[in-house]
């Protein structure tokens, strides 16, 4: 039945422009629909439970993405923070007031835009890549992170605190899970040990610098005036006034 009412929606570009997703996907035409925030999504900002859990951004975004037929855990992380950075203008406008050293800047998050990538290494709709290590002969292959593999992060790093409050273990469990294959070898258990015993920390850093350098994703930095008169880049401040303006 159609409803008597109606309400906007916005076409919002992902970063990856949908090169990486099966063509079948609705996401593979680079683009995703969403609506604006309602009085239902502000009840799904308030919810205690969604907060309490972490999960309360997750649950907004989901609540507002009109086009159907893809996996939400499937999102590439780029695409998320393009879809996030959508939701908050979307919601309660362009103009993101932080404070910065003291100061308090406004942000202008609508001139935010995808920073530069090489997309003609994203041809083929294959989310692997191969990167041989400079420092030893280990070639690899990596995917780029999506949210349900960032879920699965945090939930294995969470049960190794548990077992041992000091094993943080964030760089090296994040590794095993882009890490696709080491010289051929795909099975998982060996690309593990090859992360704990053998991966160079200095091959290692090349390999994330390489990761940034081939995903897509929305720049998230903003150009700022020191107090000598010049200007730097930082990171985006997500605080909790992004989505709770009013707090």
């Amino acid at each position: 039945m159609e409803s008597k009412f109606s309400l906007p929606t916005e076409v919002v570009e992902l970063p990856s422009k949908g090169l990486l997703y099966p063509e079948d996907s609705p996401l593979s035409k680079g683009t995703i629909e969403m609506k604006y925030m309602t009085a239902k999504e502000e009840d799904i900002l308030t919810n205690q439970n969604f907060i309490r859990k972490g999960i309360v951004i997750d649950k907004l975004l989901q609540s507002l993405i009109v086009t159907e037929g893809f996996n939400y855990n499937d999102l590439l992380i780029g695409d998320k923070n393009a879809i996030m950075i959508a939701s908050r203008i979307l919601s309660y406008g362009k103009d993101y007031e932080v404070e910065y050293k003291g100061e308090k800047i406004t942000v202008d998050l609508s001139a935010l835009d995808n920073k530069e990538t090489d997309y003609s290494l994203l041809e083929g709709r294959k989310n692997e890549f191969a990167f041989k290590l400079p420092h030893t002969d280990n070639t690899l292959t990596f995917k780029l992170l999506s949210h349900g593999d960032e879920k699965n992060i945090e939930r294995e790093i969470e049960g190794l605190q548990k077992l041992n409050k000091d094993n943080i273990a964030e760089v090296t469990t994040r590794l095993k899970y882009m890490i696709t294959s080491v010289n051929g070898i795909t099975e998982k258990k060996d690309i593990r040990e090859f992360v704990d015993k053998y991966l160079l920390a200095k091959d290692a850093r090349a390999l994330r610098d390489y990761y940034n350098k081939v995903s897509p994703d929305l720049d998230m930095t903003i150009t700022v005036d020191t107090e000598d008169g010049g200007q730097e880049d930082v990171d985006l401040p997500i605080t909790i006034n992004f989505f709770w303006p009013d707090a």
